[in-house]
Order: C-alpha cells, then sequence, then structure tokens
C-alpha cells in the first residue's frame, strides 16, 4: 500500500502527517511503529492523522499515534503542526479552527506572523483523572524511584505529566530516570516525564521524556505543564518562555480553570510516499 505523507516539525518535535479527509487511513500497530522507524521508515515522534469531523461544531478530528505504535490523547507541538498541514493542504481556509481529540475540543489560531497558538484547555491536578495513585492533594509529591526519593508535582494537559524542578536541566537523568517515572506503577497509564530548570520568573529550560517516545527535542504539554506547575508553585509570572532544546515556546495562564494558551512554531520539512506492507 502507498501511502502519502506530509514530515513536519514544531520546535524539533516531528511528525509524520496523513490525511485521512481525503481518503480513509486505517493503519495497524505494526504499520505505525514502521513509519516512525527512523531507518526503516520516515522517521518520527508521532504520527498525527486528520480525520473528518464527528463532534458537532468541529472542524476536524484529530489522532495522536507514539513512535511505539499507541495511540494518546494529546500534543501540543503536533496541533500546532496539524493547523499548518490543514491550511497548506486547502482542506481548510479558516484561521481559526476547533479540531476534536481524545482529550477533548481544542481550538488552534494561524497567526499572521506564521505561528501557531493552541488553547490547550485547562490542567487538570485532580490525582484520580490524572491518572495519579496518591492519598494526598499537596501539588508536590514524594515518589520513591529504584531506592530514591524525588519529589514531582502530576498535572493533566489531556494526558498526564509528572514535572521536576531541577537545578540544572543539563545533568538531569532524562534517559535514565525518565524512561523509570514513565512506567511507574504509580502512574496507570504511564505519564510523560519533565525536568524544568527555572531561569526567572518568565523563562525555564524544559526537557522532556514522553511516553511511547522517549525524549524529545520538544514537548508542547510538557511545556504546558511545566509552566502551570511552576506558577502553582509560586515560582513563575502567567506568561512564561520555553525553551526546549529544539526550540522555544510562549506559555500563558491566568491560573484557576483558565485554559493554558501555548503559541510556537509549526513547520513543513517535506512530502513524499511510502510502501507500507499490509500484513
Amino acid at each position: 500500500m502507498k501511502l502519502a505523507f506530509t514530515k513536519m516539525q514544531g520546535a524539533g518535535n516531528d511528525f509524520v502527517v496523513l490525511d485521512g479527509v481525503s481518503r480513509t487511513i486505517a493503519l495497524t500497530p505494526t504499520q505505525l511503529r514502521r513509519l516512525a522507524d527512523r531507518h526503516f521508515g520516515v522517521g518520527c515522534d508521532q504520527i498525527l492523522l486528520v480525520e473528518p469531523p464527528r463532534a458537532a461544531g468541529t472542524d476536524f478530528r484529530y489522532r495522536i499515534f507514539n513512535a511505539d505504535g499507541g495511540e494518546v490523547e494529546q500534543c501540543g507541538n503536533g496541533a500546532r503542526c496539524f493547523v499548518r498541514f490543514v491550511r497548506e493542504r486547502g482542506l481548510t481556509a479558516k484561521n481559526e479552527i476547533r479540531v476534536e481529540t481524545a482529550a477533548g475540543v481544542i481550538t488552534l489560531r494561524f497567526e499572521a506572523d506564521g505561528e501557531v497558538t493552541v488553547n490547550m484547555g485547562a490542567p487538570v491536578f485532580e490525582a484520580k483523572r490524572i491518572p495519579f495513585d496518591t492519598h494526598s492533594d499537596a501539588l508536590v509529591q514524594s515518589l520513591e524511584v529504584e531506592g530514591e526519593t524525588i519529589e514531582i508535582s502530576a498535572v493533566s494537559m489531556g494526558n498526564p505529566h509528572a514535572v521536576q524542578v531541577v537545578a540544572d536541566v543539563d545533568a538531569a537523568p532524562v534517559a535514565t530516570q525518565g524512561a523509570l517515572i514513565e512506567r511507574h506503577a504509580r502512574f496507570p497509564q504511564r505519564v510523560n516525564v519533565g525536568y524544568m530548570q527555572v531561569l526567572d520568573r518568565g523563562r525555564i529550560r524544559l526537557r522532556v521524556y514522553e511516553r511511547g517516545a522517549g525524549e524529545t527535542l520538544a514537548c508542547g504539554t510538557g511545556a504546558c505543564a511545566a509552566v502551570v506547575v511552576g506558577i502553582r508553585r509560586g515560582l513563575l509570572d502567567a506568561r512564561v518562555r520555553v525553551a526546549t532544546r529544539g526550540g522555544d515556546l510562549t506559555i500563558r495562564w491566568e491560573g484557576a480553570d483558565n485554559p493554558v494558551w501555548m503559541t510556537g512554531p509549526a513547520v513543513t520539512v517535506f512530502e513524499g510516499e511510502i510502501e507500507i506492507d499490509e500484513s
């Protein structure tokens, strides 16, 4: 089966985007893993599937699959690439669209400077909705990781995140400890693991070990999660510039039940076709 695709990236977080509006696309986990493989496929952190809307009042349905073939609820950098994709492909001429995701409906806006702003919805700190196994409502929680006690804050941005504040993000044990936290028993649906270094009240540095993908150059929901945790802990102001290894994102949150707004780049890298084994 020949499959047309578009390779895109947002702050270095890279995607294979598929047009499921013009034709029906249903890939198995094996096929998804092959597509995401950087040696045998196109290579990406996530695969994004654009589909016709199902929910009333929405323009599209948006599905996200990690490199391991598993479907997930939300991806902020992917959402920005989604907007550029549907406009460049002529699927919509709107500057603002409403999109159905597994985590709910989100609003995406194409800015005059080419960047994209996404309404990511309000953060969720309620443990059972993240989900996170705990008997305490404290924002900062202790977590045992191979005999070491660390402090994390758990939050959902449509997908679960565990955020740590670290002194030096370059020295953070992202690959080793992050992999252990991702599959920690207290996170029954696994978790994205963020390491945040606070530079001042308006700037942070961030690295994220993503659930099902490993460390990525940027993570949009991870940036949102880190900023809202920093604001709740009194470390950050309402508007924060987030420096990731792939580029910068701007996150705004006014607290309480207000939505988190994320602005950043979305870039088309190339287009092509790939032969996918149907077995």
